[in-house]
């Protein structure tokens, strides 16, 4: 079976359950012991946080000791360290070059990488550069991170100066969009060719991840999503956001190059991408199968948990109801 590194495993224990079913030999690493991800994988790891020198050699050990083919990173953390060491560890990282992850992590450096790969985006600037005939509500919006954390609708020059003021991160402005919002789960083979794009409405989400959603059949936003992806040579999974306006055009706002947050909507629909992450770990070059998918399924998440015991040598592991 092919083995898989999942990186910063973190709650994804969706994911990690839906390479198990799809054959794969699943190692599970994350710094935080109390990860449920960890405990949903064959084997799983502490390793160093991302930011130590030693995170990169302790990932490199563990795709040596288990032969792994694919490393799949679960959250934005340490997306440009795993590109950017992609030789280093050895084996197929899941994600684009390190300089379009890089941009792609950074809002303002992606709405100035989506106007150069004409790709349209709403109006952008950093906080000095807002020109004096902006039209209002203008948002403040966080320059880096996820989760739609620290975001701000100022109604006009007074609000934008102290939101700017009080928001306690580096920070963009960007036009307010009145349209509706889609998300797009794409997958990409290691050439950038957009293998199945599946486009779902944004019922609810919480905390910036989709909590209820449907997935349609939009043949606009399934073309959007092949040209968007193709253009910026996105490798493996990605979510693009974009919005519709009432005269029918899409301003794209953000790609996270990973599976998102409403990963089990796609995986539901027949989108397969756990299958195609392994074929391409496998060398193969699966055939585009854009549209391939059930359109109206639809998707709301629940709290889970899990229950942990000590293993009698300092490390967890899941209660059984036994015990």
């Amino acid at each position: 079976m092919t083995a898989v590194l999942f990186t910063c495993a973190g709650q994804r224990v969706d994911i990690v359950d839906a390479f198990n079913r799809a054959g794969a030999t699943t190692i599970a690493a994350d710094a935080n012991a109390l990860a449920p991800a960890l405990y949903g994988a064959h084997h799983h790891v502490l390793v160093p946080r991302v930011h130590d020198d030693a995170y990169i050699p302790a990932l490199r050990e563990l795709v040596q000791q288990h032969d792994v083919k694919l490393i799949v990173p679960l959250t934005d953390l340490d997306q440009v360290t795993l590109a950017e060491a992609r030789d280093e560890l050895g084996t197929l990282v899941l994600l684009p070059d390190a300089e379009i992850v890089e941009r792609l992590g950074d809002k303002y450096l992606a709405h100035v990488l989506f106007e150069e790969r004409g790709i349209d985006s709403p109006p952008t600037w950093l906080p000095n550069g807002v020109p004096g005939d902006a039209s209002f509500p203008l948002l403040v919006k966080a320059r880096h991170g996820f989760g739609s954390r620290h975001i701000y609708r100022a109604e006009d020059r007074a609000q934008l100066g102290f939101f700017l003021g009080y928001t306690p991160v580096e920070s963009i402005v960007q036009a307010c969009l009145a349209g509706e919002e889609f998300s797009i789960d794409v997958f990409c083979d290691l050439d950038g060719r957009c293998l199945n794009a599946i486009p779902r409405t944004m019922i609810e989400s919480k905390g910036g991840e989709s909590i209820k959603g449907m997935t349609i059949r939009d043949e606009r936003l399934i073309e959007l999503a092949r040209d968007v992806a193709e253009k910026l040579k996105l490798v493996g999974p990605a979510n693009i956001q974009c919005f519709r306006e009432a005269d029918g055009t899409h301003y794209v706002t953000d790609i996270n190059a990973r599976f998102g947050g409403g990963f089990p909507l796609p995986l539901a629909a027949g989108g397969r991408y756990p299958e195609l992450a392994l074929a391409l770990a496998r060398g193969e070059r699966p055939e585009p199968r854009l549209g391939d998918f059930r359109e109206g399924i639809v998707m709301t998440r629940f709290f889970s948990d899990l229950s942990l015991t000590r293993n009698g040598d300092g490390t967890l592991k899941p209660l059984t109801p036994a015990e």
